[in-house]
């Protein structure tokens, strides 16, 4: 034997690996059974499979005998030997690696920026007092407040744990009076202050540094969580330590001298450095009590982003292959004993190296030639059927539903509607979180700078469902005094605080003058004496100078429409014959001389005027129906219009029937103009006409003794408004 042992020595005689026999020779088919009968030895099962992890896994002694309990393959025997593709298990690897995958994953990245965009949305500042609000903006607008509330709800979606610090600043009294005003400079001199922890008169936050916590710890572990206050300190990497106490360039000194006295010490010695309790703050998203830190969102979807990145990488692999085509040309025939040449292999290597080109190949060749063309299928694997799951998977992982991917498509509407709901709230938790964060800078504002009253932060709304007719019902109840001002306020997102203040202060410049005053198809002046004088002149119940009404003079000639009407009938009147003397017909109770001419019926022919009219307005208020009942149903939280109580069937009926008095006759009803009339049912115009309709209604009902049916209602109504 050499002593390289993966060479065979060339004494040994290699052993056969199989061996044959002839059907004529019997001992020969017998000797070959028996010595593969031997082979029956070297086959047994494999008792135990160890990856050599660093837990037991032999289960060899599970039972007596030669069977064992064999393990099965675990999370931890894959990771093993994929260790790159590993999920982490420790918090701080967590979130280094949720990071990690925030920048390499494109889909993970648009949903969080999506989703911290979304959230901070319309931030912005306001305070009762203008003055006051314009030292917040401003001041807002320095610390780049808009910046911050987005970094501060990416961080919380993305490394689920939010670590910031904050550097206070002494300002000037020349400052503070450029920050009252409307526009403030850009460059103001401040005298930063990190040292005092408490609040001093005129020290206000004016910058906001986040801080990575996978460069974070909580001083004292476990025993933080019965601490009140907890302390978080950081430690220094081994690059920045050798930075600090070895600089290199002159750039790297300049920038060692301005770093804190503490954060050199540290440097040096080889220990933590303890961030100031006062001026460290820490948000989580959704954290136990017994945890340290929050695990992110991000966390329970690194095994389908996994599966993804290994699915691209077989796609990858499987392209290359994805064009293989093999063909072979068979010369000769072994069942037919016929053997090629080399005369006839190299002519037929020569045609086809001449003829490389595109396009069809004639060859004539004779009967001993045969073509076999091999084909892959690797292109069925390269289709986006297997990502689906993954993707789905992601995406509810995030919150997204389906319907707002517009890709993979969703199983039904009431998923959609919870998975919808699911992202709103999630939104609404950062939201939530952020508040806590704005509200304390902003008292700590207040505390310094002795403002009575604090400041509120306020947000666009966030609504993914029909806002048109959501808002258009809650504007008609708040018409009725169903709901409040206030509660309509807050649904539009809007502070009722700060806009009672801004009523407040309107009217007195109007009262005063400065401003000028309301008009508008819904205001009447502001005084409810205003509308009773407008009625009552509109009526004839009332002169102008009764009204306080000053009239120029007319010019000569000059008739208003009553004076004009009233001629026309006095005329009327003298144009007709006179009526005869009373006492001068025929005598009562007297009976006919002479019999009375049969009358003939005479049918009508033609369309009266106002037949049209009578079907277009049946038409209308079907179609209005279609229209209006899904959005009340929705309103009114029902299955259907059975399901709805009398009083709210009665008060969905008023709505139609106010909608269909005020259409302009033979008009098209389409989805925005019964939404838009809406705004105008409530017209004093409009409740005229719906007063006398009802009246009409009564008296039909009275002289049928009964109370109509719907159909006939319908047609009432249709028959009303042709009239009118």
């Amino acid at each position: 034997m050499s002593k390289n042992t993966n060479i065979p020595d060339a004494n040994i005689i290699p052993e056969n690996a199989y061996i044959t026999w002839s059907d004529e020779n019997l001992t020969d088919k017998r000797n070959a059974l028996t010595e593969a009968s031997r082979s029956l030895e070297e086959f047994s099962g494999i008792d135990r499979a160890s990856a050599g992890y660093y837990y037991p896994r032999d289960f060899s002694d599970l039972a007596p005998g030669p069977t064992s309990g064999r393990p099965g393959l675990t999370r931890r025997d894959y990771d093993v030997f994929r260790p790159e593709e590993s999920i982490p298990r420790k918090i701080k690897s967590i979130i280094q690696q949720s990071d990690i995958v925030y920048n390499r994953v494109g889909l993970v990245k648009n949903v969080i920026d999506l989703m911290g965009d979304f959230a901070s949305q319309g931030v912005r500042i306001s305070h009762p007092n203008k003055k006051i609000q314009n030292f917040y903006q401003n001041w807002f607008q320095k610390i780049r407040g808009v910046d911050r509330s987005e970094r501060f709800l990416n961080n919380l979606y993305r490394l689920g744990n939010v670590v910031i610090n904050r550097q206070t600043a002494k300002i000037s009294t020349k400052a503070e009076k450029t920050m009252y005003k409307s526009t403030a400079k850009s460059d103001m001199n401040l005298t930063y202050n990190d040292i005092s922890p408490d609040v001093e008169k005129k020290e206000i936050p004016w910058k906001y540094t986040f801080i990575d916590p996978v460069l974070v710890d909580i001083v004292g572990g476990p025993l933080a969580s019965f601490v009140g206050k907890k302390v978080y300190s950081i430690v220094l990497p081994g690059n920045l330590r050798k930075m600090i106490n070895s600089p290199k360039t002159e750039a790297e000194r300049v920038i060692i001298a301005q770093l804190p006295e503490a954060v050199i010490e540290a440097a040096k010695t080889k220990k933590p450095y303890v961030l100031d309790p006062n001026k460290t703050m820490v948000f989580y998203y959704k954290k136990d009590d017994w945890k340290a830190w929050a695990y992110p969102m991000i966390y329970s979807i690194m095994d389908d982003i996994n599966v993804i990145e290994k699915l691209k990488l077989a796609d990858l692999a499987a392209l290359d292959g994805a064009i293989s085509n093999i063909r072979i040309f068979k010369l000769g025939s072994l069942d037919h004993k016929i053997a090629p040449t080399p005369a006839a292999a190299s002519k037929l290597s020569n045609i086809l190296q001449n003829n490389v080109g595109g396009g069809t190949m004639d060859l004539v060749w004779g009967p001993d030639i045969e073509l076999i063309e091999s084909k892959t299928s690797v292109h069925q694997f390269l289709g986006e059927a297997k990502y689906t799951p993954h993707l789905n998977s992601i995406y509810a992982g995030l919150g997204i539903p389906p319907t707002l991917t517009g890709t993979y498509g969703a199983a039904g509407t009431t998923n959609n509607f919870i998975s919808l709901k699911t992202l709103t709230q999630r939104l609404q938790y950062g939201r939530r979180v952020l508040l806590e964060f704005w509200n304390h800078e902003i008292s700590m504002i207040q505390k310094a700078m002795g403002f009575k009253e604090p400041a509120v932060i306020e947000f666009d709304r966030m609504d993914l469902s029909n806002e048109e007719a959501e808002k258009a019902l809650l504007l008609q109840l708040a018409d009725r005094n169903i709901i409040s001002d206030e509660y309509l306020q807050t649904v539009f997102g809007i502070n009722t605080t700060m806009e009672k203040s801004r009523i407040k202060n309107e009217e007195k410049q109007r009262d005063g003058g400065r401003m000028s005053p309301k008009a508008g198809p819904y205001y009447d002046g502001g005084t409810f004496e205003n509308g009773l004088r407008k009625i009552a002149l509109q009526m004839g119940l009332a002169t102008p100078s009764q009204v306080e009404l000053d009239l120029k003079e007319r010019l000569p000639g000059e008739k208003t429409i009553v004076e004009v009407k009233t001629e026309s009938e006095i005329e009327k009147i003298k144009s007709q014959p006179p009526k005869g003397v009373p006492g001068e017909g025929r005598p009562m109770n007297s009976n006919d001389t002479e019999q009375r001419k049969q009358r003939e019926f005479k049918p009508q022919t033609g369309i009266p005027q106002n037949a049209s009219i009578v079907i277009w307005g049946l038409e209308a208020q079907e179609k209005i129906s279609d229209i209006m009942n899904p959005h009340l149903l929705d309103f009114y939280s029902k299955k259907n219009m059975r399901s709805l109580s009398s009083e709210e069937y009665q008060e969905a009926d008023e709505t139609k029937t106010k909608i269909f008095l005020s259409l302009e006759p033979n008009a098209q009803v389409t989805d925005e103009v019964v939404l838009s009339k809406l705004n105008t049912i409530n017209s004093i115009e409009n409740k005229k006409r719906q007063i006398s309709c009802l009246s009409f209604i009564e008296s039909m009902n009275r002289e049928l003794n009964r109370t109509m049916t719907a159909e006939e209602l319908k047609y009432t109504k249709a028959y009303f408004y042709s009239m009118v």
